[in-house]
């Protein structure tokens, strides 16, 4: 697979401005929730961005220990600046002017030409540790001495907080920095020096455009040197670290590389791009701590682990690619904090009680566990899921937490008060800007779904159980009351309201799930509602633009970007069902594989542009161009992943889509 392999390169000429090189992020992770992120114009226009986001408890306690590289070349009197930055008062760094070329593959690296110097800079991660190096080559042929001047600029404080103050201390000796209770020690071959604490007020530009702060400080206290000498090449190293030792920079960018292309490798796509994915789910499987299994993080730089995207992304970034047994550490996980039906949507942190506040988690792990064994073949593990799956069904029948219960028709009704249970969950000053309480269309569809793999499982293990029954009653209810056939869609939500005939993007996962309640007629219709109305080449709207209350911008302060979170902003993930359910309602023929190829040329600039080799969380529904939310977002690459998968399955279909790189 070494020709499959994607190779992303950017010049002056696509980063010939300052917000171009700030728009082009990369990600690296450390297995723990930890990460390293920063900019093509190695800046830091967010708070949460940094070269060394700590997992200090996995997964989700994460502190900024390095938040930026200060850089500054000096030949003979001039200076001037490798790193970019924007300040409150001082005057921005300007490196992204001298960037020669930015690429990644599996390691960043920068390229800078300054007066007859060239300096390349890569940056890797440790994996399950918690560390992280910059490696430097300086080749100078200006005639004079070069000095390449590092100065590390620190937060030790949660990676979302922006420091308001100047106001923590901050003491280096040895090699080590020590701040409010966390330690960090730092190694390198150049020379190292302590400097007197100083403070600068950073400019967060991309936070400020999204109402978060827009000014936060931190503080340097020790500089890295290299003076480099008229006609030699220089090669150095700075490593940031948290545990006692530590490996040198060159082995940990020999690891880094050597376990993203062995992931490739595993998951075997024929597709470029596929398999550029398939290193990019590695970024949200994650240890954690309190539950000493794997979990799924849902999105970079903002997001912990959910129930439901763990469930929506884990078929995708686990099975397709191979990682059976992460797969069953994290459905083991779910399936035994299992409470009452319910499983978490968010797991506990300290001594904190996990909250079980979602109606489809539950029924996705079942889904869950139904793929995981046709996958993987471990029919063992039916036997140690299926007491408590039962207990799932049992509780959604006679009724649990959040007004979930089954009513007289079969069918599941959910939410009260100001719960928000399904993922259209946005709740802001009381107010509930998408209101689904009711029966969800997508929540039937999953309950449908569970009850006849709950059927399949039952027949398996010579079980006495009414499931398929109960399915039947489900199937015909669902037709009968989501279906309307004078318009050829499904209902939103069953709530005798405005909101039922909404065209959302929900009614796509009545067919794309394993089983589906509708006949092939229905599902076919219901393929071509969603695509005339919400389909786009980045994602599906998640409201029609002809309704009345669709937002087709995302952006702007909190409220007006919750309002318009699930109002007609375009999600990625939806767009995977989508296409699994067009290849479905097309009989899966050759024909209908080289449809889909030929739609996911737009995955390709996708992959460029925000979280390089990875893909966001929405887009803005009239226009979407520019990445919104999670830059890196869990269940928009799992299911693309699905999509991939399914098509190299098709006889004829692998490789079609194939790319020699971008």
């Amino acid at each position: 697979h070494e020709g499959t392999r994607m190779r992303f390169v950017y010049g002056k000429q696509e980063l010939c401005t300052r917000q171009r090189a700030e728009d082009v992020s990369v990600l690296l992770t450390n297995g723990l929730g930890g990460y390293l992120s920063t900019t093509a114009a190695f800046s830091a226009p967010r708070c949460d961005q940094g070269l060394l986001a700590a997992a200090v408890q996995a997964p989700n306690r994460r502190v900024m220990l390095v938040h930026r590289l200060k850089e500054v070349l000096r030949i003979g009197q001039k200076e001037t600046f490798l790193s970019t930055q924007s300040f409150a008062e001082e005057a921005a760094e300007d490196g992204w002017k001298n960037l020669s070329s930015f690429t990644y593959q599996y390691t960043p690296c920068w390229r800078y030409h300054v007066g007859g110097v060239m300096v390349e800079r890569k940056l890797a991660l440790g994996w399950e540790e918690n560390t992280a190096a910059a490696l430097y080559t300086v080749e100078n042929r200006s005639g004079r001495p070069c000095t390449l001047e590092i100065v590390p600029q620190l937060k030790f404080a949660p990676k979302e907080d922006a420091l308001k103050k100047p106001d923590k201390t901050f003491r280096f000796e040895n090699g080590k920095v020590t701040s409010g209770g966390e330690t960090m020690h730092v190694f390198t071959d150049a020379a190292l020096a302590a400097r007197p604490v100083q403070w600068e007020k950073l400019h967060y530009t991309a936070d400020e455009k999204d109402g978060r702060p827009a000014f936060g400080y931190a503080a340097s206290c020790f500089s890295i040197t290299r003076t480099v000498e008229a006609g030699e090449t220089a090669q150095f190293e700075v490593v940031f670290f948290t545990g006692e030792t530590a490996a040198s920079g060159t082995e940990l960018l020999r690891q880094q590389e050597m376990r993203l292309a062995a992931l490739e490798k595993k998951a075997g796509f024929a597709d470029p791009a596929a398999s550029r994915l398939a290193a990019a789910a590695d970024a949200f499987i994650a240890r954690r701590a309190s539950t000493n299994g794997k979990t799924i993080l849902a999105g970079y730089p903002l997001f912990s682990d959910w129930g439901r995207d763990t469930m929506i992304a884990l078929p995708g970034c686990c099975l397709e690619t191979g990682r059976y047994e992460d797969a069953k550490s994290i459905l083991r996980t779910f399936l035994a904090y299992e409470k009452d039906g319910l499983v978490p949507n968010l797991f506990p942190e300290g001594a904190q009680k996990p909250m079980y506040n979602t109606v489809d988690a539950a029924l996705l792990l079942i889904e869950g566990v139904w793929l995981y064994i046709q996958r993987s073949g471990d029919h063992a593990f039916l036997h140690e899921a299926y007491p408590v799956m039962e207990r799932i069904i049992a509780a959604y029948r006679k009724g649990t937490h959040h007004g979930i219960r089954m009513d007289a028709d079969g069918l599941i009704t959910a939410g009260e008060g100001l719960d928000q249970v399904t993922w259209m969950d946005v709740c802001v000053n009381g107010i509930l800007p998408t209101p689904r309480h009711g029966k969800p269309v997508e929540v039937n569809a999953y309950w449908y779904n569970a009850l006849a793999i709950m059927a399949a499982f039952a027949k398996q293990l010579g079980k006495e159980a009414d499931y398929e029954q109960l399915a039947e009653k489900v199937k015909r209810s669902f037709a009968e009351k989501f279906y309307m056939p004078e318009k050829g869609y499904l209902k939103d939500v069953l709530s005798g309201t405005d909101a039922d005939e909404q065209i959302r993007c929900n009614q796509i996962w009545a067919v794309s799930m394993s089983f589906s309640a509708l006949s092939p007629e229905q599902e076919k219709n219901v393929v071509e509602t969603v695509y005339r109305q919400l389909y786009t080449p980045c994602g599906l709207r998640t409201l029609s633009p002809e309704d009345p209350q669709y937002h087709g911008s995302y952006g702007g302060e909190q409220l007006a970007r919750d309002l318009a979170y699930h109002q007609g902003t375009v999600w990625v993930f939806p767009l995977g069902a989508y296409y699994r359910a067009y290849l479905k309602v097309h009989n899966n023929t050759p024909e209908a594989a080289a449809q889909v190829c030929r739609e996911l040329d737009a995955v390709l600039p996708m992959l460029r542009e925000g979280c390089i080799g990875q893909l966001p969380e929405i887009y803005s529904g009239d226009f979407p161009a520019e990445s919104k939310g999670c830059f890196a977002q869990a269940w928009s690459v799992g299911e693309m992943l699905r999509v991939y998968a399914a098509l190299e399955r098709i006889e004829g279909a692998g490789g079609k889509h194939g790319t020699s790189g971008t």
